[in-house]
């Protein structure tokens, strides 16, 4: 018997600066509205933290007693299938998945970041891809490096929520079904200890259709947030060998004051419809990161306007971007590398053509509001099922 659920509620852990996480809580929301389901959301903020200490609110993430009887009481009062959690990191916490599978709701978990294998949730420490707590199964490595926002302490707590929650069985007997972003973050996942038969991939999507744009603005495109892990350093260097292209940057964050050579315009965050205008017009877009994206909604909607992706050859965008036919991938951390590849893609206007349209049947055919829609009811039926099984068995 089909179990496709009727009532969702869906909860997500808002941060402090806005990002995609935010964009694809509110996207997959209104999917399922669209689709005729009742939803019903419970949001946390965190700049209701205000001027805690750090660590302390951390701790939080540990368990906390406030959200788990709120959304006890939820799922009590409204009676949801399933309670889709998003970011649950520091105010929801994993208590949540006790109190609403108590009363009888099926847990799903989207992967949008490392979290549960890396207390600083990148993967990424000292300007290079970190695995040492995957490959040591500890969380000591981390501590010693205040991964964490460069705080021993904030980051002994997280470390504290990840073990104990793994010590408790929480990741493996809570979580009915996991949602990763690609097949490389599976992976990842799987490596550091989540059950493998409990990892589905279902990818983001972009809803509405921005449209395909002409591409005949001349100039590259970057979009997003501006810290060393997105490669910025690289970006910069490659763009001192291309002064004759135009580059515009979006966005903002930490590496805000970087100098940009002649030719790169900086523009700060930009609203989303600025930033697809600005993708319909572009002749590529660029994804320096030095780290592992784990699924960027930025690509996508790239795809969507046509637009083809110059990216790191590094994890998941190594499976987003079809090297020669949706775009072009370059050695992470090349800068002269990444300037050939610009270069290539505005000196072969025919083959970047050919690749505008190669990204546009991409976007169609697996990053739809209709495709995602189909994945997700999938996804539910089979965390309904887990949870029917596990509850039989320990009956």
């Amino acid at each position: 018997m089909r179990s496709i659920p009727q009532s969702v509620a869906i909860a997500h852990n808002y941060y402090q600066q806005p990002g995609g996480e935010d964009q694809v809580f509110a996207a997959e929301a209104a999917l399922l509205e669209s689709n005729g389901h009742r939803v019903i959301r419970y949001e946390e903020y965190n700049s209701r933290i205000g001027n805690r200490n750090l660590a302390a609110a951390a701790l939080d993430a540990v368990w906390s007693s406030a959200s788990a009887r709120s959304l006890g009481e939820l799922a009590r009062r409204h009676k949801p299938d399933v309670v889709h959690f998003h970011n649950t990191f520091p105010l929801i916490s994993p208590a949540a998945y006790y109190a609403v599978q108590n009363e009888g709701a099926a847990v799903v978990q989207t992967l949008h970041n490392f979290r549960l294998l890396c207390p600083g949730a990148t993967l990424f420490r000292d300007g290079a891809v970190c695995e040492e707590c995957i490959e040591r199964k500890s969380l000591r490595p981390a501590m010693a490096n205040k991964c964490y926002r460069g705080s021993r302490p904030a980051t002994a707590a997280v470390a504290t929520m990840l073990t104990v929650h793994r010590a408790a069985g929480t990741w493996r007997r809570k979580v009915d079904l996991y949602i990763a972003l690609s097949e490389f973050a599976r992976r990842k996942f799987i490596e550091g200890g989540l059950p493998a038969n409990r990892i589905v991939v279902k990818p983001n999507f972009v809803s509405p259709d921005p449209g395909v744009g002409a591409g005949r603005g001349g100039y590259a495109l970057f979009a997003g947030r501006l810290a060393a892990e997105k490669g910025i350093s690289v970006l910069a260097s490659a763009w001192k060998e291309l002064a004759n292209i135009p580059l515009i940057v979006a966005g903002d964050g930490p590496l805000a004051g970087t100098e940009w050579s002649q030719g790169v315009s900086w523009i700060g965050r930009q609203p989303r419809e600025e930033i697809l205008a600005l993708m319909r017009e572009a002749r590529v877009l660029i994804v320096p990161s030095e780290c592992y994206e784990n699924g960027p909604l930025t690509a996508l909607e790239a795809f969507a306007c046509g637009l083809p992706v110059i990216a790191s050859n590094l994890g998941s965008m190594a499976e987003r971007v079809a090297h020669e036919r949706t775009g072009l991938l370059f050695n992470p951390g090349d800068a002269a590398d990444l300037a050939d590849k610009v270069r290539w893609a505005f000196e072969h206007p025919e083959a970047a053509d050919a690749m505008r349209a190669a990204a546009r049947r991409e976007f169609e055919e697996k990053y739809t509001a209709d495709r995602n829609y189909e994945m997700l009811m999938a996804i539910y039926e089979t965390a309904i099922a887990n949870f029917r099984r596990a509850r039989l068995a320990a009956s």
